[in-house]
């Protein structure tokens, strides 16, 4: 006899039974109802409840509904490039957050023009309405069973699982894949779907392995959902900050100065400093040191922090890591130990905490080539890196305002709205990754749980679990980019363990020897970034004081040139930035090659605005507004500036 919990009732079983037939005794079941979670984990309708629990039913609506469904949408993928190139070699192919993909060892290539082809033989597969069956082997016979269908990729798949983990397949016609599930009924449920692109991509992520050809493509119940969904994506690709960036002339990429290194033309650079002078200076404000530090530091160095040990792979390495005979250093990929030794210059006491250290710091981070982006994701980046080192009773304190700093900056930049929050914690069954003992982690996020339940409310973040830094956990303050996908824009960050690695100590109100607790930091986070945000939102529309160029004159003809001129003089000489368009182009033209510019204001002036000392103003925003006098126009620009009015 077994007990199922469901829809708030319960319901009494001789024996087991499948999650579609113990709903289906509660009354008829919908077909919205593609996949359930037993006892809290996500399971297909066919699965076999055989203990007592608690059945919630999922939709497509649900997260945990839709990637099951486009999980069976990429086998079906699958499926029909294994039908169409019998050589394909499959790999991978989950479920992301708006679609899926699948990997393949292919040659050549899939390109985009095949992509049509494909969806006609998936077309096919979803017709046949193919029963998803699900059968389990021993490890042995699994691998023989892939070997037998030259699978190499998923052999080394079953190798590489734990000894005791179940082996699942599943069936649907006369392909089989390696998978844990779960699935839907049948493939003919894919109602609608669209491959959308066709990229590279290394096996398991790692630029020393084969380069893949990955498939990208979305699915959905109906039709019109997939249209709405691919009408917005073209919508996105518009504000791509790809293309609008190098559009506009923000950054470029030179592929024999690497990728992932972006250069910053002048506009993007002028914003990033725009960006860095506010930080700097708000840190300031709020009792930040600011300090400067070395790009790069010894093995050694890196050794005492843990980096070595912890983040190698994700280093760029000067010399032989595994020579300790030469001298090798690593470019860095986070200030910390560097500030620490700011700290560490003197003796300290209690009454000098907490001790604010802030920088901009440049850091380098060998990121996998997959997952490169633009300005999104890089290998050399710039952020506004802080660590603040302070006495125990003062956590909660300097938290909340590294919290209240991080939200005002977003706020102003017009981000806040945008952002989610993820408390990242360790994850206690993968201790290797992580420095510290269970007590002290236990301590660490019970203190940072707290905090953030004050400040922010539970409900107002999730928990992302074997997602923290290797010595604490953190608060990710995440923005998605226009193709909805998450990125952390700013972090905070308690670490309870580096302090002692290093030696630090500072002599207490009772003149003991004390271990500080130390919070890393971000106010903005990385600048690249947070530009590639900024030119996505506002679509390259920049607010007043961000924007590179603020003003563009323009004379009605080449004789008021000279009074152009004066003009954008005297607003060079207030700090705005501003252009004379003094060529032998039309008026016409000139407006038009503003407004393109996506120029917060164009002015244009003429024999009138020269006898009066005036302009004729049109507005980004507002549209036309008339004829203002310069210095009333200086006043105006100077206090939308002052209020970083969006």
């Amino acid at each position: 006899m077994l007990t199922i919990k469901y829809d708030g009732a319960e319901y009494s079983f001789d024996a087991p039974l499948t999650v579609y037939d113990a709903v289906a005794a509660a009354g008829p079941v919908s077909r919205e109802n593609i996949a359930a979670k037993v006892g809290g984990e996500v399971v297909g309708m066919t699965h076999v409840i055989e203990a007592d629990a608690e059945v919630q039913l999922l939709t497509f609506a649900d997260a945990d509904g839709a990637r099951v469904f486009r999980h069976t949408a990429s086998h079906v993928l699958a499926q029909a490039v294994k039908t169409l190139y019998p050589h394909a070699k499959l790999t991978i192919g989950p479920a992301i957050d708006d679609g899926f993909y699948y990997d393949f060892d292919i040659e050549p290539a899939l390109t985009p023009d095949d992509l049509p082809k494909i969806e006609s033989e998936m077309k096919k597969i979803v017709k046949a309405n193919h029963k998803l069956e699900r059968f389990t082997l021993p490890r042995e016979e699994a691998i023989a069973f892939m070997e037998e269908k030259e699978e190499p990729y998923k052999v080394e798949l079953i190798r590489d699982l734990p000894e005791d983990a179940v082996i699942s397949f599943y069936r649907q016609g006369d392909f089989v894949d390696l998978c844990a599930g779960p699935h839907l009924f049948t493939t003919g449920a894919v109602k609608a779907y669209k491959l959308t692109a066709c990229t590279g991509a290394y096996w398991r992520g790692k630029s020393d392995n084969k380069m893949l050809c990955r498939v990208y493509g979305t699915a959905f119940p109906a039709k019109d959902a997939l249209n709405a969904y691919l009408a917005q994506i073209e919508e996105a690709r518009k504000r791509d900050h790809n293309k609008i960036g190098r559009e506009l002339g923000y950054f470029t990429t030179v592929d024999t100065v690497g990728q992932g290194l972006p250069i910053m033309l002048p506009k993007g650079s002028r914003v990033i400093q725009l960006l860095q002078r506010w930080i700097e200076d708000e840190e300031q404000k709020r009792g930040y040191l600011l300090t400067k530090t070395p790009l790069m530091g010894k093995r050694e160095f890196f050794k005492i922090s843990g980096h070595w040990d912890h983040y190698l792979d994700g280093m760029f390495v000067i010399g032989d890591p595994y020579d300790e005979e030469k001298v090798c250093f690593a470019l860095r990929p986070m200030t910390c130990p560097f500030q620490y030794q700011v700290f560490l210059n003197k003796r300290r006491s209690y009454r000098e905490l907490p001790m604010r250290l802030g920088e901009t710091s440049t850091l380098f981070r060998n990121e996998d080539s997959g997952e490169m982006h633009g300005l999104i994701r890089v290998r050399q980046f710039t952020i506004s890196e802080g660590h603040l080192i302070l006495r125990p009773d003062q956590l909660a304190e300097e938290f909340k305002g590294c919290l209240e700093l991080a939200k005002y900056v977003l706020e102003t930049v017009g981000l806040w709205e945008d952002c989610t929050f993820r408390f990242s914690q360790w994850d206690p069954k993968n201790t290797s990754k992580y420095e510290g003992t269970p007590e002290q982690w236990d301590e660490a996020q019970r203190v940072m749980g707290e905090l953030l339940d004050d400040l922010l409310g539970r409900e107002n973040y999730a928990i992302g679990i074997d997602e923290a830094a290797f010595y604490g956990p953190k608060l990710d303050i995440q923005c998605k980019n226009v193709f909805g996908k998450e990125d952390t824009i700013v972090t905070i960050q308690i670490d309870m363990l580096l302090a002692k690695k290093f030696g630090m100590e500072y002599v207490d109100s009772d003149n003991s020897m004390t271990t500080p607790y130390i919070i890393h930091r971000t106010s903005l986070g990385c600048y690249e970034r947070t530009l590639a945000l900024l030119l996505e939102k506002y679509a390259g529309a920049l607010p007043l004081w961000l924007s590179p160029n603020q003003v563009t004159v323009i004379p009605v003809s080449l004789a008021f040139n000279d009074y152009a001129q004066k003009v954008k003089d005297a607003l060079t000489a207030i700090g705005v930035r501003a252009e004379a368009e003094l060529g032998t182009d039309t008026m016409k033209y000139k407006i038009r090659a503003a407004q393109l510019e996506k120029t917060p204001y164009i002015v244009i002036v003429g024999e009138n605005e020269m006898n009066t000392e005036s302009v004729s103003v049109r507005a980004r925003v507002e549209g036309e507004g008339g004829v203002m006098s310069l210095e009333d126009f200086k006043a105006k620009l100077l206090r939308e500036i002052a209020e970083k009015k969006r």
